[in-house]
């Protein structure tokens, strides 16, 4: 019998002694990581809800590591985050946009290399969901570039109110700018470049938006996430992995748009299964 193991991430802060005083509030990331660990429970999945303080880069990635060792071929893992997106130098010349691409966890940003070395410790045949609902998570928060609507200086809401879960360019630079001694150990690591390549397991994301958007944040839920819950329907979705992300899509606006993407070797049946199918 296979099994399911989840991990719900969500930030509604990040730690403002790491982050330059900058503490990054925002409104409904716990709240989609308790909505997503409430769909995983009840299709039976093993759940670990992480929030705030909790999201640590140790207690993330220890998480993570402890999956990929207690999951065998024909399992699934189901990984969530909820939180802002950040950015730091490619050191490693990995990137065309000279960007590494980062989670923003409570202590410290995880970089998108780290994520597939983690994913890389999965065992072939093990299916990978990850659902991000960050900004810039369009390829597992690859190649990032931002649109005008925001002036991403000196702020993460619009001329509109509409608040983002991204980090602003001045705090990106001042963080790095504090922590570049921590950060250059990681972005230096040649072996990193080649992360995603050894994956052997098959990943499938759903992301909040495509690399150059941005996910908004919302009173209840972030858009992304609530759009996703109102397709889910409390199980009542009939579908497949593609007919889910397709209609999550159709519920979004044109500037903000949910991506589907594979990483690993691809598993067809995997995706046409309905989703969250342990």
């Amino acid at each position: 019998m296979s099994k399911g193991i989840a991990i719900a991430l969500g930030l509604d802060a990040v730690n403002p002694q790491h982050y330059n005083g900058w503490s990054g509030e925002l409104n409904a990331c716990e709240a989609d990581a308790k909505d997503m660990s409430h769909i995983a429970k009840t299709q039976k999945f093993s759940v670990t809800t992480i929030l705030t303080k909790a999201a640590t880069r140790k207690n993330v990635m220890d998480h993570i590591r402890n999956a990929a060792k207690a999951l065998k071929a024909g399992d699934i893992f189901m990984l969530s985050y909820s939180g802002h997106g950040g950015q730091l130098p490619d050191l490693n010349d990995d990137e065309p946009d000279q960007e590494d691409e980062t989670w923003c966890l409570y202590d410290g940003q995880v970089v998108d290399d780290e994520l597939y070395e983690l994913y890389s410790q999965f065992k072939q045949g093990v299916r990978i969901l990850v659902l991000s609902d960050s900004c810039h998570s369009g390829s597992v928060v690859k190649q990032a570039f931002f649109k005008d609507k925001i002036d991403l200086r000196s702020s993460d809401v619009d001329s509109e109110g509409v608040k983002y879960r991204n980090m602003p360019g001045d705090i990106t630079r001042a963080v790095y700018r504090k922590n570049r001694a921590f950060y250059d150990k990681i972005l230096k690591r040649t072996e990193l470049k080649e992360a995603e390549d050894k994956v052997k397991a098959s990943l499938l994301l759903i992301s909040g938006c495509q690399d150059n958007q941005l996910s908004a944040d919302g009173d209840f839920n972030g858009l992304f996430t609530s759009n996703l819950l109102r397709v889910w329907k409390d199980g009542a979705f009939r579908g497949n992995y593609k007919k889910f992300h397709g209609s999550i899509l159709k519920r979004m606006p044109q500037d903000q748009s949910p991506n589907y993407f594979l990483v690993g070797k691809r598993d067809t049946k995997f995706e046409n299964e309905t989703p969250f199918t342990v």
